[in-house]
């Protein structure tokens, strides 16, 4: 993060200069262990870049005072805004498109076939995946690309083999920018039928939740994806101006002309504020992958109960907790699972707690973690 100490228009130099020193060391100290108390981070920042950003919070939201501030950060449960808005900017959020294409190799070649065969014998029952820690909603959309994509790719083997097709003999699928572009149908589509995939996405800072939610990103962002998968998901848009989805864009059917719903958004975005030009492309995800996904903010420190999934991918998070912390949240990770279900963790972090019942399994040099269907007497299922 860059820190400067030059004022915002209109802003007086000086009073910012006063402010920052007025955020004493001892202060800044105890909002580090307040961060950590409330949420488990540990923050890595250098004093001074500190001092300037809190500055600059206390600056434009009017505090004062540090001392105002840590009053107000120390009774977060009657103003629990507060602390995830000074937190913006100070927290490191690693994000992009297919950032781990190991995990989601080994998610649609490995667990999803497996998964879509225990929910067609057992009945009806949702998919449900969880991605814990989702930035602006990059991770989340990527899996829900993933899956799309494997669930068509299966149907379309699947088809193939009833006509008489072939497919690669090593059963192996290939893979470019992270997207399967085909996998085994040794499953067969015929386990797909009517199965409902939902896909949660939480993160703690609310403006991340609201990028994620308006889904709109720069073209480069899905630099290296295939064009194919890009032109299944994406609108290409002229202007990233924002406005909220409406309910018929929801439900406009999956044959349905994209360039409606691109001229739709530019009209929309013409009554906003002055418009990026019109070389700067950027991308806005289809209704139909949208519908796949939900967003809510949640601390993982305090989360509150959202439910059972099948699978939990909670990558880049970890590091930056306090080890108690690490621990805590794969306890609740592995609590949230269902059994059977799967955790995934980015490519270099560890299992820190060796007491859990996981059993850890690798495809394709990614490792992953499961809870043993025998977990289910624990709690009573």
């Amino acid at each position: 993060m860059e820190n400067s100490f030059l004022a915002a228009p209109g802003k007086n130099p000086m009073h910012k200069l006063i402010t920052t020193g007025t955020v004493l060391e001892h202060e800044l100290s105890e909002l580090r262990s307040l961060i950590e108390r409330q949420t488990g981070i540990v923050l890595d920042c250098p004093n001074s870049a500190m001092a300037a950003h809190v500055a600059d919070f206390i600056e434009a939201q009017e505090l004062g005072s540090s001392s105002t501030l840590l009053e107000r950060l120390r009774s977060c449960e009657q103003d629990p805004a507060s602390l995830p808005s000074l937190l913006d900017g100070l927290i490191n959020t690693n994000t992009g498109f297919f950032r781990h294409p190991g995990a989601l190799n080994a998610l649609t070649r490995q667990v999803l076939p497996q998964l879509f065969a225990r929910k067609s014998a057992d009945g009806p029952n949702p998919l449900r995946i969880w991605s814990a820690g989702c930035a602006t909603g990059e991770e989340t959309y990527s899996i829900a690309m993933a899956v799309c994509d494997a669930v068509s790719n299966s149907a379309a083997n699947n088809s193939m083999g009833s006509n008489g097709g072939s497919t690669n003999g090593s059963g192996k699928a290939a893979r470019s920018g992270g997207i399967v572009d085909s996998m085994p149908s040794k499953n067969g589509a015929a386990s797909l039928a009517g199965l409902t995939i939902h896909i949660v996405g939480s993160d703690l800072l609310p403006q991340n939740i609201e990028a994620a939610d308006r889904g709109v990103y720069p073209q480069s962002a899905l630099d290296g994806l295939p064009p194919a998968s890009i032109r299944n998901h994406f609108s290409k848009i002229s202007s990233p101006a924002i406005f909220p989805v409406d309910s018929d864009d929801e439900d406009q059917s999956a044959g349905r002309d994209d360039r409606r719903h691109d001229s739709r958004y530019e009209a929309k975005q013409k009554a906003g504020s002055q418009s990026a030009p019109a070389s700067v492309a950027h991308l806005l995800v289809k209704p139909r992958l949208r519908s796949m996904v939900t967003f809510n903010c949640m601390n993982l420190a305090r989360p509150g109960y959202i439910g059972r999934f099948d699978c939990i991918l909670c990558m880049d998070v970890l590091p930056q907790l306090s080890r108690a912390q690490r621990i805590a949240l794969l306890e609740r990770l592995h609590l949230y699972l269902e059994p059977g279900g799967y955790l995934f963790l980015s490519q270099t972090e560890k299992l820190c707690a060796p007491n859990l019942n996981f059993r850890s399994e690798t495809f394709d040099g990614y490792t992953f973690h499961r809870k043993p269907l025998a977990a289910s007497a624990a709690y009573g299922r």
